[in-house]
């Protein structure tokens, strides 16, 4: 999450009034992240998110995502349900900018997980994973191998300026994904960004899953080489931390079983999420978003991780 668009007082109030939920009490922004602006609102009925959508998202496909947190929601799993206006609306306009009304969850963000944390996060994706049978229809992962692939070259011999040799370390990284992708592995609905700051706890217990934005159909074991490749590596990226990860995965496999082939496929898939977030942090980087009240995440942590899945 971060704040890239102002809300003037009046407007959120206009906002509000379509609700019915009364005038704001509180409204402050919420700094974490990259992507949209969002704001934690206070009214007499209760606290809410309210996100902006600024980038890296196909307003078209707002109705899929918020439907799918709509979804999950109603099978019981632990994440937040938009709001619908007093006409039944759901995507709203405010600003120039489409924009949603979500409700608020209890918890809060690790910054420092450890291994009972990551055994919980990876049951809870596990039940995502299985509750979302069924939602369609299918949305392609559009930030993917291809994706990837494309991010990387045009980067080109800029990475070096992050850190020599960065490039050809890339290039190849890709081109090693490309051959080895796994086909026919289960498909499903994935998260595809679980990372600590969108995972809510009380305790040791998930009290949230949020931030569905980067939600797509594609390999179900894809989506846990993410939450490893958050989860278990220190912030620098520099140490792997296995006992975390045995715990993640133990903690998966209890709700849904690994196959071999998905195991096996893991190192790869592994590189492959690493990849992802290396070369869009890499972009945010270069593309210099100084206009966000958000500090850029370093790519380099994310070339540490690719480092330790290319050893197999």
């Amino acid at each position: 999450m971060a704040v890239y668009t102002e809300v003037p007082a009046e407007d959120l109030v206009d906002f509000l009034a379509r609700y019915g939920l009364g005038a704001p009490l509180v409204a402050k922004g919420i700094a974490e992240g990259v992507s949209n602006s969002n704001y934690l609102v206070e009214t007499r009925e209760g606290r809410f998110i309210l996100t902006l959508y600024e980038r890296r998202i196909d307003l078209g496909e707002l109705p899929w995502f918020l439907g799918l947190m709509t979804h999950l929601a109603a099978r019981g799993l632990p994440v937040p349900r938009p709001m619908a206006d007093l006409e039944g609306g759901v995507v709203q306009d405010l600003l120039g900018k489409k924009a949603a009304l979500i409700e608020f969850l209890p918890g809060v963000s690790i910054s420092s997980p450890g291994p009972e944390h990551c055994r919980a996060v990876g049951a809870a994706l596990a039940r995502l994973h299985l509750a979302g049978a069924g939602y369609g229809p299918p949305r392609p992962n559009h930030l993917g191998v291809e994706a990837s692939a494309r991010t990387a070259r045009k980067l080109g011999n800029r990475l070096d300026e992050l850190e020599p040799g960065l490039a050809p370390f890339v290039a190849a990284a890709v081109e090693r994904v490309r051959r080895g992708w796994p086909e026919g592995l289960p498909r499903g609905v994935i998260h595809a960004d679980l990372f600590p700051d969108n995972v809510l706890f009380t305790g040791e217990r998930v009290s949230g899953l949020i931030d569905f934005y980067f939600a797509a159909t594609d390999l179900l074991a894809y989506d846990l080489a993410v939450t490893r490749a958050a989860w278990t590596f220190t912030t620098d990226g520099g140490e792997h931390l296995a006992v975390h990860d045995a715990a993640l995965v133990g903690g998966y496999g209890e709700v849904r079983p690994l196959s071999g082939e998905e195991r096996a496929a893991l190192p790869l898939l592994g590189e492959a999420a690493c990849l992802r977030f290396l070369l869009t942090r890499a972009q945010d980087w270069f593309e210099n978003l100084g206009e966000a009240m958000v500090v850029r995440k370093d790519p380099l942590a994310f070339a540490r991780r690719l480092a330790h899945y290319a050893k197999g």
